[in-house]
């Protein structure tokens, strides 16, 4: 089992599971994204479970789009599990701005509801934030050919430079791709506090990240060594259920 063991030993684990799946077209018409099954059970079960062998004991799900579904699915699961509704379902910063009464002022992991993760991947991340106080986040990476599907990581010997979502095909010089998972101080809601609406009219998680980044900020990368799969569409679905 991995422990997420660091200075302050990180408990607290949010998981944003309020999106409606667009990406999963009819398959999450009538099922929420998260609850699609990977083996026989929930995706979502799946995270909370590794999680829990990374050493988390407490649980936020962010919910919105099935959440009753959801709420009765994890009623009775064996660690503390707390939900909050997003409404409206506007964006990935909004939903982790509802994280912080929860975690009372203290490191946190934050996760996304379609990310499966070896769970020593978190405790890799959780190791780097505690290697320096100075640290304000973690975001853990994944190396591809292209990041042009996801979120380009530009860094300096660790250091996170700046991060460019969806770039377009071909235009990375950088083979870091976001893999959608982090460890927070609490300073980061300060600046979901100050994020404003995108160009797609959400509240965007990676706009806390960029106003960090320019207040000078650190901000370091944790590589994903493990097994990884962001599963986001049908065919990853259907790969993951065929590993």
């Amino acid at each position: 089992m991995s422990d997420l063991s660091v200075d302050r030993p990180i408990h607290r684990a949010v998981v944003l599971a309020a999106g409606k799946g667009k990406r999963m077209g009819e398959l999450a018409t009538d099922i929420p994204k998260p609850m699609l099954p990977v083996h026989g059970k929930p995706m979502l079960a799946h995270i909370l479970q590794r999680l829990s062998e990374a050493g988390l004991t407490e649980f936020l799900l962010i919910v919105g789009h099935g959440r009753d579904s959801i709420q009765r699915y994890f009623a009775r699961w064996p660690a503390p599990i707390q939900f909050c509704v997003q409404e409206p379902v506007n964006g990935t910063g909004s939903a982790a701005l509802l994280a912080r009464n929860f975690t009372a002022n203290q490191p946190f992991l934050l996760t996304y509801g379609d990310i499966l993760v070896d769970p020593g991947e978190y405790a890799r991340s959780g190791a780097v934030l505690a290697s320096d106080s100075k640290i304000s986040a973690v975001l853990a990476v994944k190396a591809v050919d292209d990041p042009w599907q996801g979120a380009a990581v530009y860094e300096e010997n660790g250091r996170i430079q700046r991060i460019i979502e969806k770039p377009p095909r071909g235009s990375s010089l950088t083979h870091w791709n976001s893999a959608g998972f982090y460890v927070f101080r609490p300073i980061l809601f300060e600046y979901l506090d100050r994020v404003t609406p995108s160009s797609r009219g959400e509240y965007e998680l990676t706009s806390a990240l960029d106003l960090m980044l320019d207040a000078g900020l650190d901000l370091r990368i944790s590589s994903v060594e493990g097994d990884w799969r962001d599963v986001g569409r049908p065919e990853d679905l259907a790969a993951v259920n065929a590993d």
